[in-house]
């Protein structure tokens, strides 16, 4: 047991070495990740602000000014122009000069002073379809509150007062930024890459060189050589996602609302994953670039497009919501999200926990299987 134990920091102690030496390597590992999540958490978010938007006030009254005002001073929407015919405004949505135009109807002060129901026209570039719903959705909350205010105002002095209300409340993103919902995937994004492709990469860099006879020839083993192999890239890469975690926190005033033991715990269950996938994949490929298109197609694209980090997995197909079964990130983000936005603890997302154990412990057993086939 200690001289197993012996091989394995000998052998770790060695690859701490190369990593220093190898500058790639030490890329991949600590400045793509700062990378990525500086790129991608500004340039990933849904949330629309400064929609064009153009008028054709049919009516001028202090009404119809009044629900400018609120698309104004709601910060989603900028006043670019106006339209004084439909002619202008086809041309001002065909050249692109705005996106939406707010019509208002003559009399609309009026009706709305009276109480009389009245309709106004909101027309919008659909080129994009995401971004014309959101715009949508932004305009009829507008005017679904403008339109509250109109029937408190026609009603005072009744003692019944308004028929229906509501009053929302969003909990733990009261904001509804996107870049809340975007950072704990870009952190489940990157430590996949940092993880896979460090332990891919360093088995088969030893195929390459030629040097993977003379390990197997030396009296290390298998166990000791592949734990002396991971242990440096654990460490690194977990080090290297809490150094995320601290960063969302600083640059996109992410919450940390949960335990940060905990949070070490998940992020080294979920690591633990990856770096077995790695050496499962290195035990496949014979070089570099296959090693990395493998890596690219089994566990960067699925940590992208099924784990639920941009698309819903309620909104996809039923075949591939039951694939999405297989992708370790969805039920890291999962508990990544109770730790980090809501606070809660295991308890409450240990499905997800045991999805992850359950994870690990097969590629494990894959991968040694694998390996001791080689080494023999």
């Amino acid at each position: 047991m200690i001289t197993g134990l012996w091989k394995t920091i000998a052998v770790a102690r060695k690859e701490l070495r190369q990593i220093r030496r190898d500058r790639r390597t030490l890329l991949i590992l600590l400045f793509v990740p700062a990378f990525f999540l500086l790129i991608y958490g500004y340039a990933l978010n849904f949330d629309i602000r400064h929609v064009r938007l153009a008028l054709q006030d049919n009516d001028r009254s202090a009404v119809s000014r009044e629900l400018v005002s609120a698309f104004v001073n709601s910060g989603y929407f900028d006043l670019v122009g106006e339209a004084p015919n439909p002619q202008s405004i086809d041309d001002l949505l065909d050249r692109g000069d705005a996106r939406a135009v707010l019509v208002i109807p003559v009399r609309f002060g009026a009706d709305v002073a009276a109480g009389r129901q009245t309709l106004v026209q909101f027309l919008v570039d659909g080129d994009n379809a995401n971004t014309a719903t959101t715009v949508v959705g932004y305009a009829m909350g507008l005017v679904n509150a403008q339109s509250q205010r109109y029937e408190l105002q026609a009603r005072i002095g009744s003692p019944a007062g308004p028929i229906l209300n509501v009053e929302p409340r969003v909990w733990y993103n009261p904001e509804l930024r996107s870049t809340l919902f975007l950072v704990p995937g870009l952190i489940a994004y990157i430590a996949m890459l940092t993880a896979v492709v460090s332990t891919a990469l360093s088995i088969v860099r030893e195929k390459e060189a030629g040097t993977m006879e003379q390990v197997r020839m030396s009296p290390i083993g298998p166990v000791p050589y592949v734990l002396g192999k991971t242990a440096p890239y654990f460490v690194v890469s977990l080090i290297s996602s809490m150094s995320i975690v601290v960063a969302a926190i600083i640059l996109f005033d992410m919450p940390m609302r949960g335990s940060w033991l905990v949070l070490v715990g998940i992020v080294s269950l979920f690591l633990v994953g990856a770096l077995a996938f790695g050496l499962l994949i290195s035990s496949i490929a014979d070089s570099q670039q296959v090693a990395f298109q493998v890596v690219l197609l089994t566990s960067f694209l699925p940590t992208l497009m099924l784990s639920g980090f941009i698309f819903p997995i309620a909104s996809m197909p039923t075949f591939l919501q039951v694939v999405t079964r297989i992708v370790p990130a969805r039920y890291f983000l999962v508990a990544l999200r109770g730790i980090v936005l809501k606070g809660v603890g295991p308890a409450d997302f240990l499905p997800d926990v045991i999805a992850l154990v359950i994870y690990a412990v097969v590629i494990l057993a894959l991968a040694s299987v694998r390996v001791r086939r080689q080494w023999a």
